[in-house]
């Protein structure tokens, strides 16, 4: 493990430490919200792609955590054979595998050595990944392992913070123009997402319907969602 992952994993233990991976589940109205407003992004990147389904698609996701989101893949039509999950923390990737089928592949341990054949996904997935990369030239390299891993007619779907959150100095966040100097000869098509979670839970203690009004104006959504494209 290199000294930026094991970096990594303290600033986890510490979010853990401090209660916040209850501000992602579920039963946060916030968070479903966010997930489900993703899901339709998603979606309508990849149709505007040309994709009408993920069926025969191979998709591998970089920091999978505790496999929500290959669980999202899976909804959408996703083969487990074909699916695939990075994660470095063991604790993480346990609770993945105890979720996930059997037949869907996941690998502990660091993304950098993680033995992935080359131009052998149609979509590698990045999500709030680059935001807890302090470190420039592992942010690059992990980059490059990324761009290898897809084929042509592929791409990266990235998802993270665009701008930085002042209350959590272990993240920072990844302006449009670092995501297009990471992949350089990609095509980006994207979205800006994701009303600011504090103020989504503010507007929901108002009014049920309050964040989706709230969320139409573009300055308040904290991240970026990006299809970007291999073309060759």
């Amino acid at each position: 493990m290199n000294d930026e992952a094991r970096a990594v994993a303290e600033r986890y233990a510490r979010r853990d430490a401090a209660g916040d991976a209850a501000r992602y589940s579920l039963f946060d109205a916030a968070a479903l919200q966010a997930q489900q407003e993703r899901l339709r992004a998603t979606v309508a990147l990849w149709r505007a792609h040309g994709w009408r389904d993920l069926q025969g698609r191979r998709l591998l996701e970089l920091g999978c955590g505790a496999g929500g989101n290959l669980l999202d893949l899976l909804r959408l039509g996703a083969e487990a054979p074909l699916l695939s999950g990075i994660e470095l923390l063991p604790e993480r990737c346990a609770a993945a595998r105890a979720v996930l089928p059997s037949a869907l592949r996941l690998i502990e341990g660091d993304a950098l050595l993680a033995e992935v054949q080359a131009h052998s996904q149609d979509a590698v997935l990045a999500f709030t990944v680059f935001s807890s990369l302090l470190d420039d030239a592992v942010q690059q390299r992990l980059a490059e392992a990324m761009w290898r891993w897809v084929r042509p007619g592929g791409g990266v779907l990235w998802y993270d913070f665009c701008v930085d959150n002042p209350r959590n100095a272990d993240v920072r966040g990844v302006p449009l123009a670092r995501v297009r100097a990471l992949f350089p000869k990609a095509r980006c098509e994207l979205r800006r997402v994701t009303l600011a979670p504090p103020i989504a839970r503010a507007a929901l203690r108002l009014y049920a319907g309050l964040p989706a009004l709230v969320n139409v104006l573009a300055p308040l959504r904290t991240h970026r969602l990006c299809w970007l494209v291999k073309t060759n």
